[in-house]
């Protein structure tokens, strides 16, 4: 499968407004200070620091900016899940101290700068989840260009993914080439063997994806929450897959858990690891065990948890062993890049992916709306 983008390079952006869909679900905490104070503090800035390639792009290209995107899954407007923490962080990034709140047609936002600006999460929007024309064509109103730069949502049919670009005259900005380019010589050729890792939760999303694996990958190697709730389903699954004509299938190891759940066993890991050594490919997305804020630890998980227990040992340990391998190594979804930049092994991969479903989602074959869109 190959893809021909329309790359920013050959957009016509001066004196013009460019609507920039970048990646802006990051995690954001709020900290306890002195004085009964908090401070809100964002625990990992990598998709945003993706973006700011193409936003110095377009500023040194005469181009008018403003920034959309969502953070979490908030039902309706709530403050809890407002981006003014990141327009904050931007304004920073560009040489300002200050945001200034400003209205769009219907959309909240803030200015940045006198050419950059920033609009409230557009899930406060019914529309926007629902790729509803009329929302489509508000946000459209308020641009002249449409650039894509935020891989990671690009598996999602929303009006800011595929609604705008069908109005606009639309390309994709610097990190998304960069990522479908990559990507995209993986799917087409990799270096075999290829090993696909795949851990944390969101069965619903993963599963169907860890079958579609078995179409190119030597080995899937399946870790974290899916596999210890899934373990049966899974082998099932496995047993369905095509032993295509004329290719060996796959090999799909599920890995076992520690005694209370928590983490990967410590055979499992050692097993995944002595794999990991044979690979000259390897793909991985998701955590071995309960890391903190991972999508593998939803509430209830922390009473199972001992104050002395190392549930991170398993994903340090398997880590660890990639980034001591020859293989090439890519790496994908928030909960893994966050975790690998608090233990300072993020440098050591080759490649980062913004995108966790999307990356997964674009490995598998699957249709990506975001990508399609924009090929039009």
């Amino acid at each position: 499968m190959s893809y021909l983008l329309p790359l920013i390079k050959n957009a016509d952006v001066k004196g013009k407004t460019v609507l920039l869909r970048l990646d802006l679900d990051v995690p954001i905490v709020q900290l306890k200070i002195q004085n009964s104070k908090s401070e809100i503090k964002i625990e990992d800035k990598e998709r945003l620091e993706s973006g700011l390639a193409t936003i110095r792009y377009l500023t040194k290209h005469g181009a008018e900016i403003i920034i959309a995107g969502h953070l979490g899954r908030p039902e309706g407007k709530d403050e809890n899940f407002s981006l003014r923490p990141v327009a904050k962080w931007f304004a920073r990034k560009v040489g300002y101290s200050q945001i200034h709140p400003r209205k769009f047609g219907i959309f909240n936002g803030w200015r940045l700068t006198e050419r950059i600006s920033i609009l409230e999460n557009l899930r406060f929007f019914k529309g926007e989840e629902r790729d509803d024309k009329q929302f489509s064509k508000e946000l459209a109103s308020l641009a002249d260009v449409y650039i894509n730069d935020a891989f990671a949502v690009s598996h999602r049919t929303h009006a800011s993914i595929v609604g705008v670009p069908a109005i606009l005259p639309h390309f994709a900005g610097i990190h998304f080439a960069e990522e479908v380019e990559i990507l995209g010589n993986v799917l087409k050729r990799p270096k075999r063997p290829l090993i696909v890792i795949i851990g944390g939760a969101k069965l619903e999303t993963k599963l169907p994806l860890v079958e579609k694996m078995h179409r190119f990958a030597d080995y899937v190697l399946i870790g974290g929450k899916i596999a210890r709730e899934t373990r049966v389903l899974l082998k099932v699954a496995h047993e369905k897959i095509y032993p295509q004509a004329g290719r060996k299938r796959s090999v799909l190891l599920i890995a076992d858990s520690n005694f209370n759940g928590t983490d990967i066993s410590e055979k499992s890991v050692e097993n995944f690891c002595q794999i990991v050594v044979l690979a000259k490919t390897i793909i991985w997305n998701g955590p071995m065990g309960i890391i903190k804020n991972s999508e593998f630890s939803p509430r209830g998980e922390a009473g199972r948890i001992q104050n002395s227990e190392d549930t991170e040992k398993g994903t340090r340990k398997l880590a660890k062993a990639i980034t001591e391998s020859k293989a090439y190594s890519i790496v994908g979804g928030g909960d893994t890049l966050a975790y690998l930049k608090k233990i300072d092994l993020l440098n050591k991969f080759d490649f980062c992916s913004m995108g966790g479903g999307a990356m997964l989602s674009f490995l598998a074959g699957e249709k990506m709306p975001g990508i399609e869109v924009l090929e039009k």
